[in-house]
């Protein structure tokens, strides 16, 4: 593979510099975006969206809504990563498209909101272990006021839970991109068997007991849709964590958009499978009344959904099909995110150390373990929602620049190779931004001090650039030699 003239090079300033091995096949390739995108809003999510709509028909219809405005946001980070093939996604997409500033804010979010996702999954982690045991109260306990919101800072069994699982996989992946690959691959396989699994055994054995429940939870209204959407789009992302592992993936023109393309269909035909299933077992109350911010440690609405057909067994053996899933999701969240500050690093538009490859296993060791300890200071500081909803949000607000950037590009380098395209373009990048707009305006409705401390973290990179924008001056002057590949 050669560079195109003009484009970001992978990030190479230096001919003495490694480079990432691409190892990762198409196998890998759509396991990371199915195993990032299946983790624990399928599992969590349907509850806080109960809450918010107030009825089965409208949960169902957010999530239909949902998955086709992710696969819209696939369509686009398709054509983009067939197109720049190299580590870092989002960071190489908005940076040729827009310049250095915009790349360099959306690397500082990938490190500290990528953190937060991090800590997401650390936190369902021991959610689920708790369904399996009671964890007790937390050792310590104390409230911190932050940029107009309140955060808990906690520790106890839960949060040692958390840590231990991300430093756990963050090893993992220090040992190479091919083991961080082979594990995904393998509890990818075995998340989609068990919701399989699932949603058969509530079909077959389940006895269907929500009939005329509804009314019994109807807290939310039809004006709470667009919090819905919000939530179910954590459950829904994750397809654009593949393009940040580019570099690192086999024949990128050709696999990046089958697998981004391929999981995401996958996986939307899955979530409609096992909420169904929820809807179909559950009583409205139970589903609205499961294991969210306002009922912390009520069960999780999969596990009551598992209970209607395996009795006293199911709390044990629903949370470890909820175990392998959302460790899944950590492994491949973990993979991915650390290579967007590795590639900015390359650029001189993060710290240098970040930008640092193992010799041995050719992988940024450096930004794992960074990212892997931001993740787990952040896991002892939020409930699970309260983490989600500051990711979903940055993702929104980056997502808007980033899909207008296939209409950029387009223009801006109308005779670069394109494998894949858009269908439906200009439209598709366009709707997709507009109803990322709309999700950004109802969750500033909706949880105002989540998306308000999200947008203070993203603007106090600002005064750092001035200090990384001679950084990349400087490593510009270096010949820049073509990508492996």
């Amino acid at each position: 593979m050669t560079s195109l003239p003009g484009l970001y090079d992978s990030g190479m300033t230096n001919p003495a510099l490694l480079q990432p091995r691409r190892d990762l096949t198409l196998t890998h390739a759509v396991s990371l975006v199915v195993g990032v995108i299946i983790g624990t809003g399928i599992f969590l999510k349907s509850a806080s969206m109960a809450q918010a709509v107030g009825s089965p028909a409208l949960v169902l219809t957010a999530w239909v809504v949902a998955g086709l405005v992710a696969m819209l946001g696939a369509l686009c980070f398709a054509e983009l990563g067939a197109l720049l093939p190299h580590a870092g996604g989002e960071y190489v997409y908005l940076r040729t498209a827009y310049g250095e500033l915009v790349g360099f804010l959306f690397a500082c979010n990938g490190f500290v909101l990528g953190g937060a996702a991090v800590a997401a999954y650390g936190a369902a982690v021991a959610i689920f272990v708790s369904d399996i045991h009671p964890l007790g109260a937390d050792w310590f306990t104390h409230t911190l006021h932050l940029f107009g919101s309140r955060f808990t800072l906690s520790f106890g069994a839960r949060q040692l839970i958390a840590v231990a699982v991300i430093a756990l996989f963050a090893a993992i992946n220090c040992a190479g991109v091919i083991m961080g690959g082979r594990v995904q691959a393998l509890l990818t396989a075995a998340k989609v068997l068990a919701i399989l699994a699932v949603a058969c055994g509530v079909f077959v054995f389940g006895g269907g007991r929500a009939a005329g429940s509804a009314a019994a939870a109807a807290h939310g209204t039809p004006s709470g849709f667009g919090a819905a959407m919000f939530s179910a789009l954590w459950a829904y992302s994750g397809w654009q964590f593949l393009p940040m592992a580019a570099g690192e993936v086999r024949e990128p023109q050709r696999n990046l958009p089958r697998a981004i393309v391929g999981g995401t269909l996958l996986v939307l035909g899955l979530y409609l499978l096992i909420n169904a299933a929820y809807l179909y077992a559950l009583p409205f109350a139970q589903v609205a009344s499961s294991n969210s911010t306002a009922y912390p440690d009520a069960p999780s609405v999969a596990a009551r959904a598992v209970q209607t057909f395996l009795g006293g067994r199911a709390t044990a053996i629903a949370a470890l099909i909820f175990l392998v899933s959302t460790i899944g999701s950590l492994n491949g969240m973990i993979l991915s995110g650390a290579r967007v500050p590795f590639a900015a690093a390359r650029d001189g538009l993060f710290f240098a150390p970040f930008g640092r490859l193992s010799p041995v296993s050719r992988v940024p060791v450096t930004a794992l373990v960074l990212l892997a300890i931001w993740g787990s200071l952040l896991a002892v500081t939020g409930t699970f929602d309260q983490l989600t909803d500051m990711a979903v949000m940055s993702y929104a607000l980056f997502w808007i620049p980033v899909s207008l950037a296939v209409i950029v590009l387009r223009r801006k380098l109308p005779q670069a190779p394109r494998p894949f395209r858009v269908p439906g373009y200009p439209f598709v990048p366009l709707l997709f931004a507009l109803v990322m707009l709309a999700i950004i305006i109802s969750a500033l409705i909706s949880v105002p001090r989540e998306c308000i401390a999200t947008l203070v973290l993203i603007l106090l990179a600002l005064p750092l650039y001035p200090l990384f924008r001679r950084r990349a001056a400087a490593a510009s002057v270096s010949p820049s030699p073509a990508p492996r590949g």
